[in-house]
């Protein structure tokens, strides 16, 4: 919701991060939002992130699987019910009461490790968000992950997306459906993020690369500069077109790091370490003018 008190006309807003503002109302999702608006989810919530890192909006906190959700029971209890009672049902008997079940047992079968049981709790009317939440954080086959995602109120949900993302039965199919469409920038967060299994890591990596081959040349930059060169590791062998050199050579370089990054950057062009060697911070460090004349790319007489 926005920040009561915050004047939106003395923003720095793009005309698509102000449209977005004026839908928000504190009731309406992302996936609502993005109807709305007519704009994709990533474009929703790259608004959503400008406008946050401004101070213009206010997110709702995150409902987490240890905190209380429907029928006021934390999920521990949920657990042990499941182990002591339900759990001892036939497969059956669970999924035909996890289909018309009420709390507490509606969430107790979120617990539940068979995916028809998953299934049945779908198609009760009474499941929603918690559970949806629990199930993302708590199940743990690729199918039962796979149905929940299916159905696109919860898939929108920020708290089932991290849940998501961080369970280890996370197939590389569902990672490409939640995450492959995002931005390069948010991509490489994933890469590096140590909130998600290694098998998810490796996995965001081969979609990185894959989305950095097809992407736009300002998304290109955009990637390398904000994380200071660190995406090139993962980048390793993969070429940049003209229009990505021309780019990255009309800036100026203030940071050492990103330097460093790109001068260990195997694909760099020739024309980027040219156009670095011109800039005042390599000119007044001599190590780094070092890096660069090494490049097996540099410049004859650089």
């Amino acid at each position: 919701m926005l920040t009561p008190g915050v004047d939106l006309r003395g923003l720095p807003l793009t005309p698509e991060e102000g449209f977005v503002a004026s839908r928000l109302d504190g009731a309406t999702d992302l996936h609502a939002l993005s109807i709305v608006t007519g704009l994709s989810l990533e474009r929703v919530e790259a608004a959503l992130e400008r406008l946050v890192s401004l101070g213009a909006v206010s997110l709702p906190e995150v409902v987490d699987e240890d905190e209380p959700v429907a029928g006021d029971e934390p999920a521990g209890t949920h657990r042990e019910l499941y182990e002591t009672v339900l759990r001892q049902l036939a497969p059956d008997e669970r999924a035909t009461r996890a289909k018309a079940a009420e709390e507490p047992e509606l969430s107790t079968f979120c617990f539940d490790p068979l995916p028809a049981v998953i299934h049945a709790l779908l198609d009760n009317p009474r499941f929603s968000l918690p559970q949806a939440r629990l199930v993302a954080t708590h199940h743990r086959t690729p199918s039962g992950l796979e149905a929940l995602a299916a159905r696109a109120a919860f898939a929108a949900d920020a708290g089932v997306r991290r849940a998501l993302l961080r369970n280890p039965q996370l197939s590389t199919g569902l990672l490409r459906r939640l995450h492959g469409g995002r931005r390069l920038l948010e991509q490489h967060k994933l890469v590096v993020s140590r909130d998600v299994p290694e098998q998810t890591r490796r996995a965001a990596r081969e979609l990185l690369r894959a989305r950095f081959s097809t992407a736009e040349a300002e998304e290109r930059v955009e990637v390398i500069v904000k994380t200071e060169g660190r995406c090139l590791t993962a980048l390793a062998g993969l070429p940049v077109d003209g229009k990505t050199a021309a780019l990255l050579c009309s800036r100026t370089y203030t940071s050492t790091l990103l330097v460093q990054n790109i001068s260990r950057w195997a694909a760099c062009p020739p024309a980027l370490i040219a156009h670095l060697m011109r800039q005042e911070l390599v000119r007044r460090s001599p190590p780094l003018k070092v890096l660069l004349k090494r490049h097996p790319n540099a410049p004859a007489g650089s």
